[in-house]
């Protein structure tokens, strides 16, 4: 009898919970907000990518509708066909106004942004200089790329340099590609190194804006704009489906980046166009980040509400280097940093547990949002600390 092909999966299935990297899905039975029902029990809500709170804004959900209603619910085509419409260059010239950029490009999501942008611009003659952090999509598109892939410590400009010094000259284009906040720890990138070093190795540099778009920077508009790059060649790519609460991603650039990209980016040429819905809500989300300030000031209020609580009450809890709304709790096991999660779900707080192979150690992983009250944070801190004096976790 011939062998069953597809037996292995069972025996990788049962490796993978015996690491304890065993994963599956919760349900939210509720619109998005700083408190959800989670399997029918109501949590304060860690452990979204909403910071601003506008994916169950009435006005983003208005505009949804409205465009349903006009267009339909799908654009039944990719945008070189029958899927184009008036609304998808609406936002992106609405996405390169607020990046002060020439241009923009709206793929249907981040990921394909990624994918495609990487595609197109290098290939097999061609050399990627990666951060070893970087989101899937950034180490995915590099590979599907065919260029040569070089990885670097994470934010180590020196050995970036050293690696150019040694390599650079060995190949026809140069990408250097980096998370701008890395979302499995808050960090950010060095951009105003990176930019320095783009320019002396003739290197072009793209960004991963995901986590920072509508988070950072003094009008949302980034990690360029926090570190004052703003106008500086430099391929953008974002994100639609975390702070501006709808779904698709971008890329934002010079003009001619733009129109290369729409005749050579695999990912945008050949997928079906973004819905009319979530162009809608989009356009309407960046609106409201423009006309309405206050939201990225609460934001950051409540970041900094919950460091100081943090350091103040949990001092033997291990905070990995955060400038951004994300905070992780590094713990020493997948097993303890799953016990914890369980026993703050059990408390009414949902804060999951990131465990390899997605990041090198365990954490808790706090997403802050603008939404959250001051109460919320307190039972998060409160909630902390009665784990670590019951159980000794640090």
């Amino acid at each position: 009898m011939p062998q069953d092909p597809y037996s292995w999966i069972e025996a990788s299935l049962a490796t993978i919970h015996r690491a304890n990297w065993y994963r599956s899905v919760q349900t939210i039975d509720t619109r998005p907000g700083a408190t959800v029902l989670l399997g029918g029990e109501e949590v304060i809500n860690f452990a979204s990518n909403d910071y601003l709170g506008l994916a169950s804004d009435e006005r983003l959900i208005q505009a949804a509708i409205t465009a349903v209603q006009k267009w339909g619910t799908g654009s039944t085509g990719s945008r070189l066909l029958s899927g184009h419409r008036k609304l998808h260059r609406e936002l992106e010239q609405a996405i390169a106004s607020w990046k002060q950029t020439e241009d923009a490009l709206v793929f249907s999501s981040g990921y394909l942004a990624n994918l495609g942008a990487m595609a197109a611009l290098v290939g097999k003659r061609d050399l990627i200089l990666s951060d070893q952090y970087n989101h899937s999509s950034l180490k995915n598109g590099a590979i599907l790329s065919g260029a040569e892939l070089i990885s670097y410590p994470h934010c180590d400009v020196g050995t970036l340099k050293t690696l150019l010094s040694d390599h650079r000259s060995e190949y026809r284009r140069c990408l250097i590609i980096t998370d701008g906040v890395f979302s499995m720890d808050g960090d950010l990138c060095p951009l105003p190194q990176l930019l320095s070093i783009a320019d002396e190795f003739s290197c072009m540099l793209l960004i991963d804006e995901a986590h920072g778009t509508a988070v950072l920077g003094k009008t949302g508009a980034g990690c360029v704009e926090h570190f004052e790059c703003t106008g500086q060649t430099i391929i953008q790519i974002g994100t639609l489906s975390k702070a501006l609460g709808s779904l698709g991603g971008y890329v934002a650039g010079s003009a001619n980046l733009i129109d290369y990209l729409r005749n050579r980016a695999p990912s945008w040429i050949y997928t079906t166009a973004l819905s009319p819905a979530d162009t809608a809500a989009a356009l309407a989300a960046v609106e409201i980040v423009k006309q309405e300030p206050q939201r990225l000031v609460q934001l950051w209020r409540n970041v900094d509400y919950l460091k100081k609580l943090i350091r103040e009450q949990l001092p033997l809890l291990k905070l990995l280097p955060t400038e951004s709304s994300i905070l992780c709790l590094q713990l020493s096991s997948a097993a303890q940093a799953l016990k914890v999660g369980k026993k703050l779900r059990s408390n009414g707080i949902f804060a999951p547990a990131i465990r390899p192979p997605t990041v090198p150690t365990s954490r808790i992983r706090v997403s802050v949002m603008a939404t959250h009250e001051a109460a919320h944070i307190e039972k998060l801190v409160s909630v902390l600390s009665e784990i670590c004096s019951g159980d000794d976790i640090t």
